[in-house]
Parts: structure tokens; sequence; C-alpha cells
């Protein structure tokens, strides 16, 4: 028969296993911190007056009433009753846009990262730089509604046709308040 060679076992000091511990839980701590610091800060969505119904979809058209500012207030964009396509936005501004609801009134933090990066934007009319790079942006957003892609390009083509037929109308009757045309013989 074989025998199996014994391993004392000396106790455990006292105090040691409080130290061992201790030492893992300053371990996980440390891990953690390191862990939450490398993750990228994310958008946040402050809802100021909710909305309500379903969300957008990224590849949606959202219409809505905004004002875009830099994080110390600077305002450096604006817009009324604005058809924005979701898929052409800035990533931050998408994420954000897919949380909120119609009717809903929201205050989006988009950090640089999410926004235009180390990439500066100038105003194409002046040439003045007016988000810095590397900016955090905040935007007051009401969202009026939203709808797919395909419904707003529809209603685009409607309102284009009705645009034409009002200006053959136009062309045909006379320019408003110019003398009628004189009868044919």
């Amino acid at each position: 028969m074989t025998e199996i060679t014994r391993v004392p076992l000396h106790p455990i000091a006292k105090g040691s296993l409080t130290k061992l511990w201790l030492g893992v839980v300053a371990v996980i701590l440390i891990g953690a911190g390191i862990a939450y610091s490398a993750v990228p800060a994310g958008v946040s969505v402050d809802t100021v007056t909710a909305g309500t119904g379903p969300n957008p979809a990224a590849t949606d058209v959202v219409l809505v009433n905004y004002t875009g500012k830099l994080a110390d207030g600077t305002v450096f964009d604006e817009g009324q009753q604005t058809p924005l396509p979701l898929e052409g936005m800035i990533p931050g501004f998408r994420e954000g846009a897919m949380k909120m609801q119609k009717g809903g009134t929201y205050v989006l933090t988009i950090p640089s990262e999410k926004g235009y990066g180390e990439e500066s934007k100038a105003n194409p009319q002046t040439g003045e730089e007016v988000i810095p790079a590397n900016s955090d942006l905040v935007f007051d957003v009401e969202l009026i509604d939203f709808m797919s892609l395909q419904d707003f390009q529809a209603r685009m083509a409607e309102m284009q046709q009705m645009q034409q037929m009002i200006q053959q109308q136009q062309q045909q009757q006379g320019a408003p308040g110019a003398a009628p045309a004189p009868p044919q013989p």
C-alpha cells in the first residue's frame, strides 16, 4: 500500500486573516477605480418635461426646437421646428434623441468624444470658430415629432409638388397685384 506524505499545517498568526481580506478588498477597489476611469463619459439626457409614446429610432427624422451651447453657456446654434435626420447627426445627439419621447423637453449633455472630438467647427459664413476642439456640448431640446426617413421624404416630395402647383397657378393668373392680361380676340 502506498502512503501519502503528510504536510503539517501551521496555525495562522493572529490578525493575518484580517490583513489578507483587507488586501483583497484594496485590490478590488483599485481595479474598480481603474475600470471606472477608463470608461468613456456617456451622453446624459435630463428630462425637463416628460414626453409620451415611443422613442425615435436611429434611422428616424426628428422635428425639434433646440438650442446648442458649449459647456460655458455660449450659444453656437439654434433651430425652430427643424427636421434632423438622426443618421446624419453626431453620435451623441443621435444616442440622446433615441432616449426622448414626443412632446418632451430635455437637456442633452454630450461629451466631446461623442460630439466633434478633436475637430473644431467654424461658421461657414464667417469662418469664425464656433465650437473649439474637445468641447463638451449641451443642447436644450423639445421633441415635437418624429417619423421614418421614408415618411419624411414622401412629405417633402408632396410639399414640393404643392409649391410647383401654386407657382403654376400664379403664373397662369398673373402676378398678384398686376393688371389682368387683356382678353384675346
